[in-house]
């Protein structure tokens, strides 16, 4: 068991991750199992649909399962197109966790070779996310990876967002430092009941109470700080 999965257990708030790959989901198992959100994958880019999305959209919200939708940030396309695609395939509905902006590095990829810079990275991120914020009415979430948040992110930027971050070997803070964190991936390769494939788990920052706060406020950022507060006291 690494650092991080022992420590991550230890918070009570439990989750996962989803997207096609998890096949079909028993999404009242997973409910049962005591994971209490998910976040799923909608779209990628200017014009990929998870085929499993709307199956999972629904059926997360049937057994009781908080759930949120994420866009994977494909860096070759116009910041606009890959928002707008979003808006056209993830429902606004107040129930819902704040969406979500997934921005990795993909070195690897072959239909995209970009080099990624700070200068021209952060406004276009800036300019999704706003507009994410005013068409879903919360303050979307950053999920980032490790390199990419050293490469991008590092010196503070976009620090008014709520952050998700993955770190599957240690805590948080050996990677991100001070960073105040709201979500945290602490393994990709989870066994849960309901889903017949490995899966991302995760984790909230706070208590009980806390996530009913952070699920009925407009300022979730502030949710994160006062919880840095009580934790130093």
């Amino acid at each position: 068991m690494t650092e991080a999965i022992s420590y991550a257990r230890e918070y009570p708030i439990q989750g996962i991750d989803v997207s096609k790959y998890q096949g079909e989901i028993d999404w009242q198992q997973v409910r049962a199992s005591g994971v209490r959100f998910a976040w799923i994958k909608a779209t990628e880019g200017g014009d990929h649909l998870d085929q499993r999305f709307q199956e999972n959209w629904d059926n997360a919200k049937a057994a009781g399962v908080k759930r949120g939708a994420y866009h994977f940030v494909f860096w070759c396309r116009p910041w606009y197109e890959e928002v707008n695609w979003f808006k056209q395939n993830v429902p606004v509905e107040p129930d819902a966790l704040p969406p979500v902006l997934d921005v990795e590095a993909t070195p690897d990829s072959k239909s995209c070779h970009r080099q990624l810079t700070k200068e021209e990275v952060v406004p276009e991120m800036r300019a999704m996310l706003e507009e994410m914020e005013r068409t879903y009415g919360k303050k979307p979430i950053i999920y980032s990876t490790v390199d990419f948040y050293r490469a991008i992110l590092s010196d503070g930027d976009l620090s008014d967002f709520p952050i998700w971050v993955r770190s599957t070997k240690y805590e948080p803070s050996h990677h991100y430092g001070d960073r105040k964190w709201h979500f945290w991936q602490y393994q990709a390769d989870g066994n849960v009941p309901g889903i017949n494939a490995k899966v991302d788990r995760n984790v909230f920052f706070g208590d009980v109470r806390q996530w009913q706060t952070w699920l009925h406020t407009d300022d979730q950022e502030q949710v994160a700080v006062d919880q840095s507060q009580s934790d130093d006291q």
